[in-house]
């Protein structure tokens, strides 16, 4: 299995309503340094469908501007859709969407 195929299955695995971050799925895919990894991964996501990249976003609950289905605004949108809840700065609220970690 490819690093991306690793961190994709990690993706598929956040439930809706639910976000992680690229340093979790990096963890969660075997390497902890693979955040950037994880970044390059899901920017050529090959099937946004059921590889759910709109749900990885960064550790304070910034969104990608870099979100390449849509930018920003579709991430949050999606992410809305979904039951995420969002602080008034803008960010995720990370205390109640982070997914819980999964090292199976």
């Amino acid at each position: 299995m490819t690093t991306f195929e690793k961190i994709y299955e990690q993706v598929k695995k956040i439930p809706k309503g639910k976000v992680a971050t690229y340093g979790q799925i990096a963890a969660m895919a075997g390497n902890y340094r693979w955040s950037r990894v994880v970044g390059y991964a899901l920017h050529v996501n090959p099937d946004p469908a059921r590889i759910p990249c709109h749900r990885v976003v960064m550790k304070d609950g910034t969104l990608s501007p870099a979100f390449r289905f849509g930018g920003e605004n579709r991430q949050r949108e999606l992410l809305e859709k979904e039951g995420v809840r969002f602080l008034p700065d803008g960010r995720v609220d990370m205390d109640a969407c982070r997914m819980a970690y999964s090292f199976d």
